[in-house]
């Protein structure tokens, strides 16, 4: 023990030197108590025993997934003591000079690396490991702990451990730090400011002039820059609370639900088209646009604005703006063309999961659409369970235009001159009526004269001015076909300009009272349905029910 002394005192800092001699008279004192492990690690007693009925259950329900088997993360193998000597891309995982300075040991306490990643491992687990390493890490003779994993393999699990990763809690108002010194504080916020200023030994920049603030504050709040006549008027107000006037103009700006409503509709993963070959237009996008700028410039409730968007047309009050605000079920992408039309249904409805997940969340549940989540404890069950809250709405089209308004536009009375809609509405029906009986007069005309190949193209509007217009001067006057082509420009006119009392919107549609049921899909295949599920949240957050 005096030349261990010795040889530590002269090979480190005193410091230092301090720290290792007591890690090393725990380790001794250990070993002389237990006296269980061989020099190999493959000792007999006290040391194997312990090994497979405490130390085994912790390493296979926490580790060896990640660990064990053929691939493992970070060159670290623990199913065998070999591994643990060797360690992995970081070091020997082992010291077996001084086992409580063991890389592993300082990963299970959270020191270095934090192990595992799904959440610090109890108090009673982590004193089991930490005895098991100061015992020199010993397995059973020429056992190997791979033959194990296979009972280690399965859905991620969901516990009380599980549930206790920080993300998972319930948002908590801290307490708001003292920073003393003499430090002026205006506000919660920059108490922790400073107090993380302090904690890093730094001090803050100084105020910037007035000039500076008002730009920061135009940009911040509306994109833009101010005016010069704003600049001036701020800059020649000498009242106490000329910055808190400036900051609720700014506030009360349309220009601050523009600025800041892109970042939601980036979110949302918002578009005016439907990508793919075609790209076509989204018919009304625009007003779920229009929708989220309005909700900020309103100040509308996170959770209001949150439920409208999810379950606008299932609230008891259904308004204009719950309506248009399910247009978030409709602003992903649309193939009008798959090649496997089922393949296409479920990766529509892994894009609003996978969005609804990350926006509202914070979790990327479309991991476990394959398989199950390989970092979150969201087993692949999980994942359908929620996608079978989705599993009612109506895909957004078939493939034509018309088969998009079938599905997913509806007629909404927007608020203001609304006492006149009746009058406008039969005034449009008359309107659009006659113009409809003009075209089929002429469009009477030639239907005898067209071939059997004509008749069939002539089904499809595009075709029919082309094969009207070869019976110019034959069937029909010239003015006549001008009167056809403004019968028809009139027509469209009429049905892209409803009255105001028959505005339309891009929203949610469903299928009826019954939703079609939700089955697992094995490895992701949508050809392989397996057990049925039924609506539930993810099982790590445990919702009430």
């Amino acid at each position: 023990m005096k030349e261990l002394f010795i040889s530590v005192r002269l090979s480190l800092p005193p410091a230092m030197a301090t720290v290792q001699i007591l890690a090393v008279c725990g380790f001794l004192v250990v070993a002389g108590l237990e006296n269980t492990a061989s020099a190999d690690g493959t000792g007999s007693d006290v040391g194997p025993a312990f090994f497979e009925s405490e130390v085994l259950p912790i390493l296979k329900s926490h580790c060896f997934k990640c660990h064990g088997g053929d691939k493992v993360k970070g060159g670290l193998r623990l199913s065998t003591r070999a591994g643990i000597l060797l360690g992995g891309d970081s070091g020997p995982a082992f010291d077996s000079q001084l086992p409580g300075a063991s890389r592993l040991l300082e990963a299970i306490n959270y020191e270095s690396f934090e192990m595992p990643p799904s959440g610090k491992l109890p108090a009673a687990n982590i004193d089991v490991l930490s005895r098991w390493i100061r015992l020199g890490a010993p397995y059973p003779e020429g056992m190997l702990a791979e033959k194990q994993i296979a009972e280690a393999h399965g859905p991620p699990p969901v516990n009380k451990q599980t549930m206790q990763w920080w993300s998972f809690q319930k948002v908590r108002r801290p307490e708001v730090p003292s920073v003393g010194g003499g430090w002026a504080v205006a506000n919660p916020i920059d108490a922790f400011v400073r107090h993380r200023l302090l904690q890093n030994g730094l001090t803050s920049t100084p105020p910037a002039d007035r000039a500076t603030l008002m730009r920061r504050m135009h940009y911040d709040l509306t994109g833009l820059p101010p005016a010069p006549q704003q600049m001036s008027e701020f800059l020649s107000d000498k009242s106490p609370h000329a910055w808190e006037h400036l900051v609720d103009e700014l506030l009360k700006s349309k220009h601050y639900g523009e600025k800041w409503g892109r970042h939601w509709l980036d979110l949302v993963r918002f578009a005016e088209t439907n990508s793919y070959e075609r790209d076509k237009p989204k018919p009304f996008v625009w007003r779920y646009r229009d929708y989220v700028i309005r909700s900020l410039n309103n100040d509308k409730p996170y959770d209001r604005f949150v439920h409208e968007q999810l379950a606008g047309d299932e609230l008891d009050e259904i308004t204009n703006d719950s309506i248009i605000a399910t247009g978030y079920y409709r602003l992903g992408l649309w193939q009008d063309e798959p090649v496997d039309p089922l393949e296409s249904l479920y990766n529509d409805l892994d894009d609003l999961l996978v969005t609804t997940s990350e926006a509202f969340l914070g979790l990327t549940i479309g991991c476990a659409r394959c398989h199950d989540h390989k970092i979150d404890p969201i087993p692949q069950r999980d994942y359908y369970s929620m996608l079978a809250f989705f599993r009612n709405v109506r895909r957004y089209g078939v493939r034509s235009p018309e088969t998009v308004l079938a599905a997913s536009v509806r007629e909404i009375d927007e608020p203001g001159e609304q006492g006149d809609a009746e009058r406008q509405l039969q005034a449009w029906e008359k309107t659009r009526q006659e113009t409809l009986e003009e075209i089929e007069k002429t469009e009477n005309l030639i239907l005898r004269d067209l071939s059997d190949v004509e008749k069939e193209d002539f089904h499809y509007e595009m075709n029919r001015i082309p094969l009207v217009k070869k019976r110019v001067d034959r069937l029909l006057t010239q003015l006549e076909f001008r009167q056809y082509l403004t019968a028809r420009q009139l027509l469209k006119d009429l049905e892209e300009n409803r009255p105001r009392g028959l505005a339309r919107a891009l929203c949610v549609k469903e299928h009826g009272r019954e939703a079609p049921p939700t089955h697992v899909l094995v490895r992701g295949n949508t050809h392989a349905p397996g057990d049925l599920v039924q609506p539930a949240f993810p099982s790590v957050l445990a919702p009430p029910e």
